[in-house]
């Protein structure tokens, strides 16, 4: 029997630590700092605490050091390009240079190696759920560093336990709102689009197709995990339910759980 599509799409973009061996030549410094900068930049351990049976999860698998599945292919449209971070990272979180710099046809060969397929995979998935339920929920689930990086947008040191990212087309009010309700059981200070903000839609559907919501979480990192050696923090297990809570929650209102309109 085929599965049926979950109308819940989980987008887990930056929990991977992979580079793959054949690539290591091209990156700068030496394993250990390589293996600092992977810290600093992975939202490490997102595809576990967001691990929910039953939701279609599209997970990222490669670094972001590698190439960046959020960011815009053309660095015209990225802010972040910036900073050296646009779809190929040229600097680390501190500004340093990060690899050897890129032709453009090995620019264009990981694009067409890692990005291109993840999209592709994002968006058919959000394209069944259409189909089968007439709308899609994508969560897009992140982590942040408790203290600003120097990359960052946002310097302030007041950062929440909690940031809700929304779009303007793509996230309906109800939604933040029913999101800051449910975590509100748990204590944790939540954020609206901030430090970082926006929620990823996939451009086939961007401000074209309303049915397509959106809504992204990210996790301090104080929260779960300790921040100088990536190892898990005895509360990790309450986070993770917590996040089950939330999306179960925020998947009931999306299907008509709750009145929302």
């Amino acid at each position: 029997m085929e599965e049926i599509p979950s109308q819940i799409v989980l987008h887990i973009p930056h929990s991977s630590t992979v580079i793959p061996a054949y690539l290591r030549a091209s990156f700068l410094g030496s394993d250990e700092e390589l293996s600092r900068e992977l810290l600093a930049m992975t939202d490490r351990y997102t595809d576990e605490l967001f691990a929910l049976p039953g939701y279609s999860a599209i997970r990222f698998s490669v670094s972001r050091l590698v190439v960046d599945p959020e960011r815009f292919v053309d660095d015209d449209a990225e802010p972040m390009a910036a900073r050296g971070m646009g779809v190929i990272y040229t600097k680390r979180s501190g500004g340093q240079p990060l690899r050897a710099p890129l032709t453009p046809k090995d620019r264009q060969n990981l694009i067409e190696r890692f990005y291109l397929p993840h999209h592709a995979e994002l968006a058919a998935t959000v394209g069944r759920s259409l189909k089968t339920h007439g709308q899609s929920l994508i969560v897009d689930c992140h982590s942040f560093a408790s203290r600003a990086l120097p990359c960052d947008f946002d310097q302030s040191p007041n950062r929440p336990d909690i940031c809700i990212g929304t779009d303007p087309f793509h996230t309906p009010a109800w939604l933040t709102a029913r999101a800051v309700e449910l975590l509100g059981p748990s204590g944790c200070s939540v954020a609206i689009d901030r430090p970082f903000s926006g929620a990823l839609v996939p451009l086939e559907f961007y401000n074209r197709r309303p049915e397509v919501l959106s809504i992204m979480v990210e996790l301090n990192r104080g929260l779960y995990m300790n921040e100088k050696t990536g190892e898990r923090l005895p509360r990790f297990s309450a986070v993770a339910q917590e996040m089950e809570r939330l999306v179960m929650g925020l998947a009931d209102a999306a299907s008509g759980g709750r009145e929302h309109r």
